[in-house]
């Protein structure tokens, strides 16, 4: 067996070369199929919109590409795994390069320097162009697809507490006392937190006790009666500053500006604990690249005239998506308070890198 860990060179850049066509090939057909689909069912809400056009949607085409292209480049990259190591293993080039005494590890080397760039590489796009990308986005959705003030701080589909009771703002702008909400929703709990009423307003606006709805029409739960009521001043301990740290985006901010965010908040007593989670994630989240070979390994290894490798691809490829969903649930229970953001950022990443190691030492090594 060689000592070195990667093998040859000529052999190195031939996998590295297999590799990355592959990665980057189905990245693109993924994003053009995608980009279409999502264009399909936004474009008739944009163009609604007096004055856009073919322009708008072009702009459209180049906010969301980014996206795209963050989301969906660690299935790529499993993706081209599972293909390339499938494609070797069915040419019997596995079976050469272990006869000529390189290991497992030695046979994935070159797909894991490959891995470990890509993941580089997807952290320096994430924060150079998909945060400004998703707030950019975010703000001309929030403008109903019209040209977007500077400097307006929109936020969409904004929750704030005044004791049980919930209030809702499908859209914010402005700032201060100048703030203003529309599509207002006012949910009334008892103590048990069941609804006993519900008030909509087209707007609301800040003023002395609280926010007050313009042209509210109130729901009784136990009467099923809707009717209109004078205006009504609602959620008296939301102040306009408690409305702009709730309207925070972690998305559309790099990670300079989420670390002053966080400090920021920590410093006014403010639970950060679902943005030092995403903090986290800004690192854990491009390097899954760097387990997707090790995850899909078991599609490389064993005689192919066995039969068994559409098997062994399926199990590579259950693995893959196994982390991503396990990934984005403990994430999303790191939110809730459930794990540690540290913890709910990087767990998935170790538990699965261990798994990849052990299947891989088990079977091959």
């Amino acid at each position: 067996m060689q000592l070195e860990f990667f093998p040859s060179r000529t052999l190195t850049l031939y996998l590295i070369r297999q590799f990355a066509t592959r990665i980057f090939g189905i990245l693109i057909m993924l994003v053009l199929v995608l980009q279409m689909l999502d264009l399909l069912s936004e474009s008739g809400d944009i163009l609604a919109h007096p004055g856009n056009g073919e322009a708008q949607l072009w702009t459209y085409v180049s906010m969301r590409t980014p996206q795209l292209i963050a989301r969906f480049l660690p299935y790529s990259v499993l993706l081209a795994t599972i293909l390339t190591l499938a494609t070797l293993n069915q040419n019997s080039e596995v079976i050469a390069m272990k006869a000529s005494g390189l290991s497992a590890h030695q046979v994935l080397a070159p797909l894991l320097i490959t891995a470990v760039g890509i993941s580089a590489i997807s952290f320096a796009f994430n924060e150079r162009f998909v945060t400004r990308a998703n707030a950019s986005l975010k703000a001309w959705e929030a403008n109903d697809w019209g040209p977007v003030p500077k400097d307006t701080g929109v936020a969409l589909n904004v929750y704030l507490r005044d004791g049980p009771n919930i209030l809702l703002a499908r859209k914010i702008a402005g700032t201060g006392e100048a703030m203003r909400m529309t599509g207002v929703t006012w949910y009334e709990r008892d103590e048990q937190m069941a609804i006993t009423a519900v008030t909509h307003a087209a707007g609301a606006s800040h003023g002395p006790g609280g926010w007050r709805l313009e042209h509210p029409v109130r729901f009784d739960v136990a009467s099923t009666a809707t009717r209109a009521i004078p205006d009504l001043t609602v959620a008296p301990t939301v102040t306009p500053r408690e409305v702009e740290l709730s309207r925070i985006d972690p998305e559309g901010q790099d990670l300079r500006q989420l670390a002053r965010t966080i400090n920021s908040l920590k410093a006014s007593g403010r639970n950060t604990d679902e943005l030092d989670g995403k903090w986290w994630h800004r690192f854990s989240g491009p390097l899954s690249a760097i387990l997707m070979p090790l995850l899909g390994a078991i599609a490389a290894f064993g005689l192919a005239r066995s039969g068994q490798l559409l098997i062994r691809s399926a199990i590579a490829m259950s693995l893959g998506f196994a982390y991503f969903v396990i990934d984005n649930a403990a994430l999303a229970i790191g939110n809730f308070g459930g794990y540690p953001p540290l913890v709910a950022a990087w767990a998935p990443f170790v538990l699965f890198f261990c798994i990849g190691e052990a299947v891989l030492i088990r079977t091959e090594e």
